[in-house]
């Protein structure tokens, strides 16, 4: 019983996304149709791996520098509690926000558990952005982070930015 709920839920989120999708392309839905066809067409188990990031190998890219890290929780959601880095782009300002994005960095959106960061990433992949999400979310991140792992990870991006000459808001 268990795993038939679990694949319901997999297939509803599926649903959810494309739902989404096609309603922030809103009017050129039409016009992004065609490449929002081709990449589910061309979905398969590596993309379904690559799509997913999870925290020690987010981690890892954060203190190197190479990943521009969104949080897309509302703004009461961010400014409840955040991460000492990244930038908040709500989930629906996304669409008019994109020109913050660095197209030549792979874009990790996060939120709590990780529905919203897969609507997000997949929308983002669609405009052309290479995107992945959090599979741990930022619950998974903040019990990650604690004590030594986030000074030591704070302390790397730090030396990171000041090498790249890159700032994290």
């Amino acid at each position: 019983m268990g795993h038939e709920h679990a694949g319901a839920a997999e297939k509803s989120l599926l649903y959810a996304v494309l739902l989404v999708v096609m309603v922030v392309l809103g009017g050129s839905a039409h016009a992004r149709a065609d490449t929002l066809d081709d990449y589910l067409a061309g979905f398969n188990y590596q993309e379904r791996e690559e799509m997913k990031i999870d925290t020690l190998e987010l981690v890892a890219l954060l203190a190197e520098g190479k990943v521009q890290f969104i949080d897309i929780r509302f703004p009461e959601e961010y400014a409840a509690w955040h991460m000492g880095f990244g930038k908040n782009i709500p989930l629906n300002e996304l669409p008019t926000r994109l020109n913050e994005l660095d197209k030549t960095m792979v874009i990790v959106t996060a939120c709590p558990h990780k529905d919203r960061a897969a609507m997000a990433r997949m929308f983002l992949t669609v405009k052309g952005f290479k995107a992945r999400y959090l599979k741990d979310g930022l619950l998974g991140l903040a019990e990650f982070l604690r004590g030594d792992k986030a000074k030591g990870l704070m302390d790397a991006m730090s030396y990171s930015s000041e090498v790249k000459n890159q700032k994290y808001p």
